[in-house]
């Protein structure tokens, strides 16, 4: 006989009593049994919320992450802005130099790349910066932070008295706007449930598409302009932007995630409750905490660490290869074709006030495409959506390469409207589906660094792109014209390829399953079938309810992980 004492009883939200288990000196969770309870229950609601519910429920989320997500107009304006600028007669008169074999000025290929990769360098820094402080100082106070710098690097640009000023002015405009990128899928991903994250995710996308779209529509107007207003007044337009974001932002909520990752759980249920409506009926503040809590303890329990290095150990090395690949992707399937496209269509034949046009009408559709995506993702998997737009780039791409060797008038007008359906198809499926799989892929503890690494891949990447792609283009280099479609829809092709064999699908899962398929390595393409329970017991790895067999013990595309049976 002992005289061992029963544990304690605790009453929980709902009513019941539970006996608190005794903490374990193992590597394991410290949630009594009635936190759990509250997290799967507050899981379970999340899980079986409907769209509507989720709405009334989390409407200020709605608002201040559309807010945090329309920074990113800016870095979309700029995108598009560089590209169509390139057919300007008096931009180009001020910053390039006079072609003497046909009479007319152009920046040079080399100092396009300098331009396009200037910011593109600043944004790795912007990046790496940003992924540093919102880990110390939070989402809010960093982008709060970079909106001030933008205000006060614009002025470069808009001054610049030479091509060399306006490199200077990319590269410092770079630092804020690599912050907007990390920054804002992030928190998109954390302040709202389970159903709104696809949308919210993927609104980042139409930003940028409404960037661009303004960004023609801006230099459509200036075009006709013979002075410097032609081009200081697509410049000046950049203003617009971060004042009334600023304003906004001073009033903006804090990510309760981040605040139960700094340990601060009254802080976090401020936040919650900031961030929805009250007297919901199923909505339980301190449920939703406890889920919060305890699957970033789930985390914490497969690996302590938070730092950048802790993106490349042990099971957290497949999800960042699997989202920085998705950012890789981006820029390897042809669609930097679409930021180019007034000069595309100026160099395939076409007059620039018609390519102009087209271009808003590109970005037009690409802005319906993007709604469209949101319906899509409610019925179709992230993975399938993903495979077959790359798939319909690929074809796309191989057709307006093919247009190419029909020199005449109407082969250019087919190729502007091909380059329009390339635009809807990639802004209806890969490009804002991948903003909602970068962040239900990463970790929660390691979102933001994940996303940092992730676009300072893309940015990388991006350089080469844009070195190829105005190499290709530029009549005083390579001089390709619509063929540089043909190159893309290689690297298009290769991509998929990719897709295929490493990308999971992530619809429907709480973060915490996702965490235990990722820890209990399932291939890809079984992340759709293995059912798995985050609260099936209070040991270091939840149970898989569907057991894999040996016979389905295989390695996941190259360098992946080998499937064991549990």
């Amino acid at each position: 006989m002992t005289d061992e004492k029963p544990p304690p009883v605790r009453q929980s939200s709902d009513g019941t009593a539970h006996h608190a288990e005794a903490p374990n000196d193992n590597n394991t969770f410290h949630d009594d049994k009635t936190t759990l309870v509250e997290a799967k229950h507050a899981s379970d609601e999340e899980r079986e919320m409907t769209l509507l519910k989720a709405i009334k429920l989390y409407p200020k989320a709605i608002g201040w992450s559309v807010l945090l997500s329309s920074t990113l107009i800016m870095e979309g304006y700029d995108l598009a802005l560089l590209g169509n600028l390139y057919a300007s007669p008096v931009f180009n008169e001020k910053y390039g130099t006079l072609n003497p074999e046909t009479g007319k000025y152009a920046v040079s290929a080399a100092w396009q790349s300098g331009l396009s990769n200037g910011a593109r360098a600043g944004e790795i820094f912007g990046l790496l910066l940003a992924g540093w402080a919102a880990d110390r100082y939070g989402y809010k106070r960093t982008t709060i932070g970079a909106l001030f710098l933008v205000i006060c690097f614009i002025f470069v640009l808009f001054f610049a008295p030479n091509v060399q000023v306006l490199v200077v002015g990319e590269i410092l405009c770079g630092f804020p706007w690599g912050a907007f990128q990390s920054l804002t899928p992030a928190y998109a991903s954390e302040v709202a449930p389970m159903v709104l994250r696809p949308y919210l995710t993927t609104f980042i996308n139409m930003c940028w598409v409404i960037g661009q779209f303004f960004a023609v529509a801006v230099n459509k107007g200036s075009n006709t302009r013979t002075d410097e207003w032609a081009y200081k007044i697509p410049f000046g337009v950049q203003w617009v932007w971060p004042l009334p974001i600023l304003a906004g932002l001073f009033f903006a909520p804090e990510s309760p995630w981040w605040y139960v990752r700094h340990n601060n759980k009254a802080k976090a249920r401020e936040s919650l409750l900031r961030l929805t409506s009250r007297n919901q009926p199923g909505f339980n503040v301190d449920e939703t905490i406890a889920m919060i809590e305890h699957t970033n303890e789930l985390e914490k329990r497969a690996k302590e660490g938070t730092s950048f290095r802790d993106c490349f150990k042990g099971i957290d090395l497949r999800r960042t290869e699997i989202v920085v690949g998705i950012w890789l992707v981006q820029t390897l399937g042809g669609q930097n074709l679409m930021g180019y496209f007034s000069y595309f269509m100026v160099q395939a034949g076409m007059n620039p006030s018609n390519s102009f046009s087209l271009s808003m009408g590109q970005y037009a559709l690409g802005i319906v495409g993007t709604a469209g995506s949101w319906f899509l993702m409610a019925k179709v998997g992230r993975r399938r959506i993903h495979f077959s737009g790359l798939c319909t780039q690929a074809l796309i791409l191989v057709i307006v390469g093919s247009l190419s060797f029909g020199p005449n008038p109407g082969s250019v007008w087919a190729i502007g409207a091909l380059l329009i359906l390339f635009t809807f198809v990639y802004d209806f499926t890969v490009g804002p589906v991948t903003y909602s799989l970068v962040s239900e892929l990463s970790s929660t503890r390691l979102k933001a660094k994940t996303i940092v690494l992730a676009r300072a891949a893309y940015n990388a990447s991006n350089i080469f792109v844009n070195v190829m792609t105005n190499y290709q283009l530029s009549s005083t280099a390579w001089n390709w014209g619509a063929r540089t479609a043909y190159f893309w829809a290689g690297t298009c092709l290769v991509s998929a390829i990719w897709v295929f064999f490493r990308l999971p699908e992530p619809k429907g899962r709480t973060y915490a399953e996702l965490d235990l398929l990722f820890e209990l390595r399932v291939p890809a393409r079984k992340f759709a079938k293995t059912n798995v329970d985050a609260f099936s017991d209070h040991s270091t790895t939840a149970v898989v309810k569907n057991r894999l067999s040996a016979e389905d013990s295989y390695h996941d595309g190259p360098g992946g992980a080998q499937q064991k049976p549990l």
